[in-house]
């Protein structure tokens, strides 16, 4: 199928059903929207249970109901279906709102409503954890996004990708343990436990004299 042909889901490329009306352009856009959220979904699940290297596209598409071609429509590649996948937003909050001596109580709860409400990051992390280009997807996430957070907490600047690095150790052990391996005394911790234990060992990685 090239781009030329009309497409019933509405991509772009494709005429769609609402030729000449406002309202079917509206549609097709809506459909198309929905199968590009089905193909997302259906891919972190399958990449979550079989990994990058076994998860197929045919498998993804049996999973979202649609032919393998319409993936390779929207995303291209296999890559680019995992690209996409994992772009995440972890919707760090801002430090410099925060009191100094609560940076790491503020950074350590939201990570925590962010692993409790959000099961795309577990799944990103099962995948991260098992296989290369999962780990390089967690690692952007984490230097774009932690990095500039870190950056307004930490004493010394030169020191923000160590002290960024630790604070990752943290949380993402925290998600491994609780979310993914699932340990029975990690997944037992009440929320505020959990803060309370992970807190001050973040603060004193974003906050303390180097040792």
């Amino acid at each position: 199928m090239t781009a030329s042909n009309a497409d019933p889901t509405g991509t772009p490329g494709g005429t769609g059903t609402g030729t000449g009306a406002p309202g079917g352009a509206s549609s097709g856009a809506r459909r198309s929207d929905a199968t590009r959220g089905a193909i997302l979904t259906a891919a972190r699940e399958r990449f979550a249970s079989d990994g990058y290297e076994r998860a197929t596209i045919r498998a993804i598409a049996k999973d979202a109901h649609i032919d393998p071609s319409m993936v390779m429509r929207y995303f291209g590649s296999k890559e680019g279906l995992f690209a996409a996948a994992v772009a995440l937003d972890l919707r760090l909050p801002d430090l410099t709102a925060v009191p100094r001596d609560e940076v790491g109580r503020a950074l350590v709860g939201h990570f925590l409503s962010l692993w409790e409400e959000n099961e795309e990051l577990t799944a990103v992390l099962r995948v991260g954890a098992t296989n290369q280009a999962g780990a390089e997807r967690m690692q952007g996430i984490f230097r774009d996004q932690l990095l500039p957070v870190a950056r307004q907490a930490c004493p010394d600047p030169e020191q923000i990708p160590v002290r960024a690095a630790l604070c990752a150790s943290q949380l993402l052990g925290l998600a491994l343990t609780r979310y993914v391996l699932r340990l029975p005394p990690a997944v037992a911790l009440h929320p505020q436990e959990i803060v309370a234990w992970l807190a001050p060992t973040v603060q004193r990685y974003l906050t303390a004299p180097s040792p």
